[in-house]
């Protein structure tokens, strides 16, 4: 008995190191996550008298939102808020519909080239946008398809800086990380057993209405994951944003000028007309790192609630993805 209670002691010991150790871990990990955000929160409360003040920490001594104004105010917010989550969700429908039909036919066709055709894939996943972008930037510039439009119009059209453009790349699957999405529901539709699409085939359903009817109501949560996925990579995006979308109002495009913006504001608040060139209608460096923390605090906000609103039907793709695959 004796050596058996030692025996016990010995794993209710190691056993709960183990546990104290996982916490310790687990606690750094998440501070180190939230420590910044945590203190972009606190500086965006405090007024500028604060911010040189040494023995304030992290615990406003004078509470004001007046950094939320002045940050929304520069940025335009609302009406930036507005166009920017109406041309994303167009974008990610589009680039989900997409991705969600080349992903079907990679899991349940054999055509020739299939096997290349997914490699293509699998380099648009490993090969950063920036490295094509000056490609990119010439194909619509001077875009053309197969010489038809210059043929009807005498030249090629630009489709920079316009919607359309932007629009063309999610429709065409090749948009902001459209490869991984392919995979992702590539895997999908490959671990959905063939025997439903079978048996609506012999309830005399073609391949479009079993696609339909059966397979996408069944990829339902990989979708919804899918689509936020694109949201919020396409919300902080600046690459395409500025390629095709600069004469919009876009949400990175604001947040990217906001310190510029900022420098206008202080040399007008002041009455200083030298925007920015002279030292003296410079704001200080402190009250400026704290509009553009909270300014990127509101743009962070709309995706903190899109995830807590729509955290369930996320966590429930990724469990079922985990079982599928």
């Amino acid at each position: 008995m004796n050596r058996v209670s030692v025996y016990q002691l010995k794993n209710n010991t190691v056993e709960i190191s183990y546990k104290i150790f996982r916490a310790i871990l687990l606690f750094g990990l998440c501070f180190l996550i939230l420590q910044p955000l945590m203190d972009k929160v606190s500086v965006s409360f405090m007024e500028q008298q604060d911010l040189y003040d040494a023995t304030v920490i992290s615990i406003p001594r004078h509470f004001s939102t007046s950094n939320y104004q002045i940050a929304m105010e520069i940025m335009k917010y609302w009406p930036t808020f507005i166009q920017t989550v109406i041309i994303i969700i167009a974008s990610a429908l589009l680039q989900i519909a997409s991705c969600t039909l080349a992903a079907y036919g990679f899991a349940r066709y054999r055509f020739p080239g299939r096997n290349i055709l997914f490699m293509c894939v699998f380099l648009i996943i490993v090969v950063p946008p920036q490295t094509i972008m000056s490609s990119l930037f010439l194909n619509f510039q001077f875009f053309d398809i197969f010489g038809i439009i210059k043929l009807i119009t005498g030249r090629n059209i630009s489709l920079l800086n316009t919607l359309p453009g932007y629009l063309l790349l999610s429709a065409t699957a090749m948009g902001l990380k459209s490869g991984l999405y392919i995979f992702l529901l590539r895997q999908y539709f490959r671990g959905v057993p063939k025997e439903l699409e079978e048996a609506a085939y012999v309830d005399g359903c073609g391949r479009l209405y079993t696609f339909v009817r059966i397979m996408l109501p069944d990829a339902a949560p990989m979708l919804t994951s899918c689509f936020l996925f694109s949201f919020v990579w396409q919300w902080t995006d600046t690459l395409f944003t500025t390629l095709f979308l600069r004469s919009y109002k876009m949400m990175p495009i604001a947040l990217s000028m906001l310190s510029d913006g900022f420098y206008r504001y202080w040399a007008a608040l002041n009455g200083w007309n030298t925007g920015g060139a002279d030292i003296m209608s410079q704001p200080p460096i402190a009250y400026l790192q704290a509009i553009v923390a909270t300014g990127m605090l509101v743009c962070l906000a709309p995706l903190i609630l899109l995830y807590l609103v729509a955290q369930r039907a996320f966590v429930e793709s990724l469990s079922q993805t985990g079982i599928k695959m």
